[in-house]
């Protein structure tokens, strides 16, 4: 059958999480109701990244197999249609075939998360679902050089979930950059994997950089503690995006 890879994007505000479950809506569930409603059968989604719910997605990378020939934008704008009459938060951004050896998770390379601190005093009133809002100021250049020290390869058990079902705690991060844009901080992070929890783990731990209870040297203590005891608050679901995957 051939092979399509989606790009979508995803409001996981009312959702639990990408992968299909025995009870709640999801955002894997959704999708295949919407190719199922033009494709028929009962197509099997698989993407690049199962976020959890109420976290968001710009750059989603999933691939479907489909019975017949299709051309790419059909699927593409069926999908669409279904899911804006079900009055889903989601959107096939594009379609397009690929290869039956592509693997939208084995075969990626890179994965990209974006996450975004509300730094006021006042709360959100238009982007509550999608930021992190803490009233206490924060250091961004004291988060930005403590956050260096995560940089590279790793045992990252200290920033996993306790449920996590990866083999291995090791990980090998490229990138985490903190940035302040008037009241708006933003965390962004590359690497080619992720634990369950792990970014949000890490800006949690950052964040008591930022209001000065930790220090750089606390960071790197509690990394190489590799005990989730001596993680920092789990930061919030609703500040965090997945951006963009790279194959």
């Amino acid at each position: 059958m051939p092979r399509f890879k989606l790009i979508v994007e995803y409001d996981g505000t009312p959702y639990r999480g990408w992968q299909r479950q025995a009870e709640g809506r999801t955002v894997q569930a959704a999708l295949e109701e919407a190719i199922a409603a033009f494709a028929g059968g009962a197509p099997r989604t698989r993407a690049a990244g199962r976020t959890d719910a109420g976290v968001h997605a710009s750059g989603q990378v999933v691939h479907v197999d489909l019975p017949g020939a299709w051309r790419a934008d059909t699927v593409r704008d069926a999908a669409n249609a279904f899911l804006r009459r079900q009055g889903d938060l989601i959107a096939v951004v594009s379609a397009e075939a690929v290869d039956d050896s592509f693997d939208a998770r084995i075969s990626a390379t890179l994965r990209r998360y974006r996450y975004r601190i509300l730094n006021r005093r006042s709360p959100p009133a238009l982007e509550r679902t999608r930021v992190w809002h803490v009233p206490r100021p924060l250091d961004a250049g004291a988060m930005h050089e403590a956050a260096q020290g995560l940089l590279g390869r790793h045992d990252f058990t200290t920033f996993r979930a306790s449920q996590c079902q990866a083999n291995s705690p090791v990980r090998t991060l490229d990138r985490l950059d903190v940035e302040r844009d008037g009241e708006v901080i933003e965390v962004r992070t590359r690497a080619r994997s992720f634990l369950h929890h792990q970014v949000r783990s890490m800006v949690g731990s950052l964040v008591q950089v930022g209001l000065g209870r930790w220090s750089a040297g606390d960071l790197s203590d509690a990394l190489h503690a590799r005990d989730r005891a001596r993680c920092g608050q789990l930061a919030p679901a609703a500040g965090l995006t997945l951006i963009g995957v790279e194959y």
